[in-house]
């Protein structure tokens, strides 16, 4: 085995290798898209029971995606739409909910409007957008919540992934306003503790309890993890990092444990070897189910091929990817939704085009990088954050301070076509419901 310098500038080699790669491809794409604007003629009116729907349930980084490469990437002759179906009414930008937990006055800034400005590329009326939820899927349709069914030619799930106690990962709701309150509600219930005991040592437990003891540094704050070492799927270095960081910040880290549940009373909780802390805060893929039984893995997920169909061969035209698809990352992101989103709307261009070409996806080491924040702004640290690229054997960290409370929204928020922080509301101000879109006479007149 190499000296762990070799191993570490091996690393990086591959890291800047890897950087080039999906510079390319991104370039390479916009070229494609651009050429396709110019070339493809107007469509021509058609009628609307020759209108085929390429429906995308969920409209998270992975099927958001998915409809930009679709709407952009499609044959211009109206014979297509894209549908897309979510529950949500804005973008939830879950990475900064651990710091949102903690910190008053940003909690909004977590949700971001869905804007037709993301598919500015695509002709108009191309997209459609049901407000509403899938709860079985079927050969041929699709039905939501209120029994309506919308048929499809294609259908990418993306409905991503949930949890079971919701914040500080998931929120649980579908609506901007209740999502606010509930981030508000638990600064509040942090606010006044007097302790505060975070369950789970991985990324978002770790952000939380370092925000919340930058905070307040008066406070007592416990991280109770099940596992020998915080930041247990990442490299031993990143571990050693966050470690120290809880550490100096004064956290009571306790390892190899687990909370029982339903233990709390208001002012302690009970651990699984029976001791008590006390503590007065404690924060606490069905769909495909019924048509596919034998593709749902033991872990919930949906299994895929290399090509991001489904992995039953009686479904060609069905494909998944994000959160939801099992395809062995060692940590999902929105880098990789959105790589799996690119991939699997090219193989349904490709089959709309009568192409036999199919692009595959396999994991890719600098896909799995994570960006963890160690505390607050504050003269605590040097360095307030750190990414981590790890290759299974290596690790290159990079620490930096941040400067910015809401981190990386204003990025985000641009990214997905936004005008940071302004919010224009529901899609359009006029998202459909299933009976309002089921009722249009034809297709969108913008598309002739």
């Amino acid at each position: 085995m190499a000296p762990p310098k070799v191993q570490k500038a091996i690393l990086f080699t591959r890291l800047v290798g890897y950087a080039f790669r999906m510079l390319f491809s991104h370039l390479q794409r916009a070229a494609s898209t651009r050429l396709a604007a110019l070339t493809t003629p107007s469509a021509t009116p058609i009628d609307a029971s020759e209108v085929k729907n390429i429906i995308v349930v969920g409209a998270a980084f992975a099927g958001y995606f998915a409809t930009r490469v679709l709407a952009n990437s499609l044959p211009r002759n109206g014979k297509y739409r894209v549908v897309v179906i979510e529950p949500n009414s804005h973008f939830n930008f879950t990475w900064v909910l651990p710091r949102f937990c903690v910190v008053e006055g940003h909690e909004h800034k977590a949700f971001i409007p869905y804007t037709p400005d993301f598919f500015a590329r695509a002709p108009d009326g191309i997209v459609s957008w049901v407000r509403d939820r899938v709860v079985t899927v079927g050969r041929k349709t699709v039905r939501l919540q209120g029994g309506e069914e919308i048929p499809y030619e294609f259908l990418i799930i993306a409905t991503g992934s949930t949890v079971p106690d919701g914040l500080p990962s998931r929120l649980g709701v579908d609506n901007k306003e209740e999502g606010v309150e509930l981030l508000r509600g638990v600064q509040a219930r942090i606010k006044a503790a007097s302790h505060v005991v975070v369950a789970g040592g991985g990324a978002a437990g770790v952000e939380l309890a370092t925000d919340a003891k930058d905070q307040y540094p008066d406070k007592g704050v416990t991280l109770v993890h099940s596992r020998p070492s915080v930041m247990h799927r990442f490299g031993p270095e990143l571990q050693a990092e966050a470690m120290r960081a809880l550490k100096t910040l004064g956290v009571d880290v306790i390892l190899e444990e687990k909370v029982m549940p339903d233990s709390t009373d208001g002012t302690s909780i009970e651990l699984m070897s029976g001791r008590v802390i006390d503590c007065d805060c404690f924060p606490a893929s069905g769909i495909i189910a019924e048509l596919s039984p034998d593709s749902i893995s033991s872990t919930g997920h949906i299994k895929v091929k290399s090509t991001l169909q489904i992995a039953d061969d009686s479904l060609p035209n069905v494909f998944v990817c994000g959160d939801v698809s099992e395809t062995h990352d060692s940590n999902p992101n929105s880098r990789i939704a959105a790589r799996q989103a690119e991939i699997a709307a090219d193989n349904i261009v490709s089959a709309v085009r009568c192409k036999t070409t199919r692009r595959t996806y396999s994991p890719e080491f600098g896909d799995g990088v994570i960006k963890l924040t160690l505390g607050l702004v504050s003269p605590t640290f040097q360095d307030s954050s750190i990414m981590q690229f790890w290759d299974g054997k290596s690790e290159l960290l990079f620490s930096s301070k941040e400067t910015d409370l809401a981190l990386m929204c204003r990025g985000a928020w641009s990214a997905i076509g936004a005008k940071p922080f302004v919010d224009t509301g529901v899609y359009k101000d006029q998202s459909l419901t299933a009976h309002e879109f089921l009722s249009k006479g034809r297709f969108d007149d913008d598309m002739a």
